[in-house]
């Protein structure tokens, strides 16, 4: 027999559980690293640039310096590529959690603020993304084998454009991550009512569940007319 779309036992028709809607919390943790390895770049960073500057800031090592930046961007680029890969899909997460009070008072009301701009930031960084990457597609069309004696540069080149985007992350990402992290949360408190309710639902839906109203007792038929007293039979 063919289950019907409304039947309770079709799988296919069930609404998701909590935990699918939240599926995207899985990448928050990856997306925490990736903030916190950009962060260190940029403060590694941060920690030697000026040795190899004059007190006015100009390089006097100007080998040493670029050298640094390239290092610095290579990693924090790195780190900006998870955003790319799983950025967009915890802050849709986010975006589908989060209730209107949330962006005026509570405790990531200023992080979900902050993500005004990071849509921008993905996208410009995924752009620089694709871009070199049909860069380095190209070359090897035109050059077969040249892929592997331009990829260093390409590199160089695409970190560099990127660690401006990279280096909003740093700020933009966190604030993801908060967010992200109390609406799970959140969530999670919430779902023992929400299934607990669900299941008072079903039993209140389900066959049987209710005592079946209790019919009168049929009276006896009375007996007809001139017929023989039960027990006594004919003479």
């Amino acid at each position: 027999m063919s289950t019907s779309p409304l039947s309770p036992t079709s799988a296919g028709n069930q609404p998701p559980t909590a935990t699918d809607a939240l599926a995207w919390r899985q990448h928050v943790p990856a997306l925490a690293s990736a903030a916190a390895g950009i962060r260190q770049a940029s403060e590694a960073w941060d920690a030697v640039s000026d040795s190899f500057c004059d007190p006015d800031g100009w390089p006097i090592d100007e080998e040493g310096y670029a050298d640094g930046k390239v290092k610095r961007d290579a990693k924090a680029w790195k780190h900006a590529e998870v955003f790319l890969d799983h950025g967009p899909e915890v802050l849709a997460g986010v975006r589908a959690a989060a209730h209107g009070p949330d962006y005026v008072e509570g405790p990531v009301a200023d992080d979900l603020r902050r993500l005004r701009g990071i849509d921008t930031t993905l996208e410009r960084a995924g752009q620089i993304r694709h871009e070199w990457d049909n860069v380095l597609a190209l070359m090897e069309a035109s050059q077969p084998g040249s892929r592997e004696f331009y990829q260093e540069s390409v590199e160089e080149q695409r970190n560099s454009e990127g660690w401006h985007y990279a280096d909003e992350l740093s700020y933009q990402g966190p604030a993801l991550v908060r967010a992200a992290e109390h609406l799970a949360n959140r969530a999670d408190a919430e779902q023992p009512a929400h299934t607990e309710r669900a299941r008072m639902a079903l039993a209140r839906s389900a066959p049987g569940t209710h005592a079946d109203l209790a019919l009168p007792a049929s009276h006896p038929v009375p007996p007809a007319p001139n017929s023989p007293a039960p027990g006594r039979g004919r003479s």
